[in-house]
């Protein structure tokens, strides 16, 4: 492994994984029943919400994670939860910090009830930042939600969440209307707080991950769908008009976006400069090396293709547990996407980067 501290910025904590009272000791009496809570049916336990099952509660049958590769690890497949066990886990991968993705990172709750998600979230964000994150601060990370119920509830749990400790948080970015100019609160309180939003993948496609023949189409296009919430926060200005905001592309991978910032540029040139007064006045590659962030976990051609973007805005990740994941051989996967551009890029775009944007100690 490499001679510095290895800093994952892109790991996740899904629901199965979850102890089972996150949401049941902290949700108010009127929405305890209605959950997320744990239910037994046909001799196995699932999470439901408002009555529907929504993930099972342990390990999913035919979803091949990472701790499978380890023979008898996670037999109940509940140790990602377990933040003793996720810090060996760690160890065993020579990672030093984990920037960590909860509960439905990749679709959000879908919760009609916009004071019930508000209560969701809140719960889940209480629970990750005093029994989780507190378990070993600095080393486990796990990112808050923000309710999409509007600009103001975000602000506020922006906040709450600044008090908290939390280190950045998670933005359904597929949930709103970025257009609007309603959301120009979120990133002045981002801006002002100092703490990234982060837009994980997961949402613009029609695709159904959890239809077997269409999960493999999902896996393959997904990381490209954040282009457009990309590009509606380069154009909209809101990156420009809060210079000290910083917004991650999460899990968005390297291959597309050397082409896709030199588009936006030459669009820009095209479309832009042409009306001062009605768009932005910087160009998108400047923007992009001031204020936003890209996650990778393996890059086939990251000697090639990482140089064409400012290696200061770079961030690997080890995507623990997921399938996807390069758990429990992140070292020869560093290596691979990294080795050739010398130990000065290894050290930034695997630890340096992802400290400096967290405030991680």
């Amino acid at each position: 492994m490499q001679n510095h501290r290895i800093y994952s910025c892109d790991d996740h904590l899904d629901i199965n994984a979850l102890p089972l009272n996150v949401f049941s000791d902290r949700l108010p009496a009127k929405f305890r029943e209605a959950g997320p809570i744990t239910v037994e049916r046909d001799g196995r336990r699932w999470w439901t919400l408002n009555g529907e099952v929504i993930s099972v509660s342990g390990r999913w049958e035919g979803f091949n994670d990472a701790l499978q590769r380890v023979e008898g690890l996670d037999p109940d497949g509940m140790r990602a939860g377990d933040a003793k066990s996720r810090l060996e886990d760690m160890d065993r991968d020579g990672i030093w910090s984990s920037v960590v993705y909860g509960p439905h990172a990749l679709s959000g709750f879908k919760i009609p009830d916009p004071e019930h998600k508000k209560a969701v979230i809140r719960a889940w964000n209480d629970w990750s930042a005093e029994e989780f994150n507190d378990h070993a601060s600095g080393r486990l990370n796990a990112l808050p939600m923000l309710p999409t119920t509007s600009p103001e509830d975000a602000v506020a749990e922006l906040l709450r969440a600044k008090d908290m400790g939390h280190v950045g948080a998670l933005f359904h970015c597929f949930e709103v209307d970025l257009l609007d100019d309603k959301w120009d609160r979120l990133w002045s309180a981002a801006e002002e707080t100092g703490l990234p939003i982060n837009f994980h993948i997961g949402g613009g496609t029609n695709l159904n991950p959890k239809e077997v023949q269409q999960r493999a189409m999902f896996a393959a296009i997904i990381p490209l769908q954040i282009d457009e919430p990309f590009a509606i926060m380069i154009y909209n200005g809101s990156l420009e008009r809060h210079p000290g905001f910083k917004m991650v592309l999460a899990e968005s991978g390297i291959g597309w976006l050397p082409y896709m910032v030199a588009r936006l540029d030459a669009t820009w040139k095209k479309h832009c400069l042409p009306f001062p007064s009605e768009t932005i006045s910087t160009p998108p590659s400047e923007l992009f090396k001031r204020q936003v962030y890209a996650t990778f976990e393996e890059e086939p051609l990251g000697p090639e293709l990482i140089p064409l973007l400012p290696i200061d805005n770079i961030m690997w990740a080890c995507d623990y547990p997921h399938p996807d994941s390069t758990w429990p051989d992140s070292a020869a996967a560093i290596d691979h996407a990294l080795g050739p551009l010398g130990e000065e890029a290894v050290r930034k775009v695997t630890g340096e980067n992802c400290k400096r944007l967290y405030n991680l100690p």
